[in-house]
């Protein structure tokens, strides 16, 4: 019988790797029936497989008789997972061998199971030699070159392998509350907790790593003021907000989820308009918040597919900042936020913009950038959070 927490994270590699799902909401309609244990033990050698397929693939490539790229998906799926339970777990090789020709076998392939076993057992055999010999860098941390290459310009090779070695391993488990909770951290109102230790439902909190709360606490909202909230879904950042909010989403879907988290929130006076921020006809706004689309390259530890799909957008962001600022109050200020560590998409918009910054790294110094103290930026492997550039811009 094949374990549980495989037969789960077959489907979800599956998912994303045929059809272009999403990991966590793949995983989280896949897992819907398991227990707690095989739960997340089916997230871990899913997300796994997702976020080590570059390395493994060269396992396959490496030690297979034919390249992954040639495999048929089910057979693929099904050694990836296999590959990284191999490689990056102690599961018994035997019963890992097993599951993956059984899974082959399910997927309506039978006369592929002699090959899927071979292919296997030879990745039982060589797969973690293989991988250990490989050099430092892309391929062994398995990443896209080209987020490598950012980093390595913005940051130097020694930084971007320990981000690269960070953003392989489990986030922090981060709540925002309205009451303490788990260990209290260096944001106010943000508590580290431990997994399973608050039920699902409760109200009073959401998840949201440190990095996200800080973006949300340097807006300075106030009683009283107009806030605009430019690209508001799902809504964390945007309950976050006093004063008189206005949460701009553009896509129709994502506008009725942060309809539903500001209520569950208990944030019902926030008025929610489903539309392009620059085209909105309001303006005379006392602050805004441009938590703007991104790569995304700050969160790759919690969206495992993230860096296979990933892609900067500094046009686009510009656009949106410079939009903020039309409807912002003269002596007004802008929140530019963004969970991405890429200098094109950071400090070169905000530089595009003309707008003058306040001193952010002053009021939080160990979150400050060290290169433009002006701004924060918060990376995963030295602040143990999401990674997330802010600025605070005077209009």
């Amino acid at each position: 019988m094949i374990a549980p927490a495989r037969r789960t994270a077959f489907r979800v590699v599956r998912r994303v790797f045929e059809d272009g799902a999403y990991a966590d909401r793949a995983f989280a309609s896949a897992a819907a029936d398991l227990d707690d244990r095989d739960r997340a033990l089916a997230q871990r050698i899913a997300y796994g497989a997702v976020q080590r397929r570059r390395t493994i693939d060269h396992g396959i490539d490496t030690l297979g008789s034919r390249p992954a790229a040639k495999l048929d998906p089910p057979v693929l799926a099904a050694l990836r997972i296999a590959a990284y339970e191999l490689a990056w777990s102690d599961a018994p090789p035997h019963a890992v061998v097993n599951d993956t020709v059984e899974l082959v076998r399910e997927a309506g392939l039978p006369h592929a199971t002699g090959f899927a076993n071979a292919v296997a057992r030879k990745l039982a055999v060589g797969l973690a030699p293989l991988v250990a010999s490989l050099p430092p860098g892309a391929l062994a941390e398995s990443y896209p070159d080209w987020i490598h290459d950012v980093w390595a310009r913005d940051f130097g090779s020694d930084e971007a392998l320990a981000l690269m070695r960070a953003q392989n391993e489990p986030a922090e488990l981060v709540v925002r509350s309205s009451i303490p909770v788990g260990t209290p951290t260096d944001v106010p109102g943000a508590y580290l907790v431990e997994r399973g230790q608050l039920a699902p439902g409760t109200n009073g909190w959401m998840w949201q790593s440190r990095a996200s709360q800080l973006a949300g606490l340097v807006v300075g909202s106030l009683d009283g003021e107009r806030i605009l909230d430019a690209c508001a879904a799902p809504g964390a950042k945007t309950t976050m907000l006093r004063g008189q909010v206005t949460a701009v989403e553009v896509h129709p879907g994502r506008a009725r989820e942060l309809e539903e988290n500001v209520r569950r929130f208990g944030r019902g006076d926030v008025r929610v308009v489903n539309a392009d921020v620059r085209e909105l006809d309001e303006s005379g706004f006392d602050r805004a918040l441009v938590d703007a689309p991104c790569s995304g390259l700050g969160v790759l530890a919690r969206r495992p597919d993230l860096r296979w799909r990933s892609e900067p957008l500094p046009e686009l962001q510009l656009e949106l900042l410079l939009a903020a600022a039309e409807r912002t109050k003269p002596g007004g200020t802008i929140v530019y936020s963004v969970c991405t560590l890429n200098a094109d998409e950071n400090e070169a918009v905000v530089d595009a913009s003309g707008l003058r910054a306040d001193d952010l790294g002053g009021e939080w110094p160990q979150y400050a950038h060290p290169r433009r103290p002006e701004f924060l930026l918060t990376t995963p492997h030295r602040h143990g959070t999401s990674g997330f550039f802010v600025a605070r811009l005077v209009v």
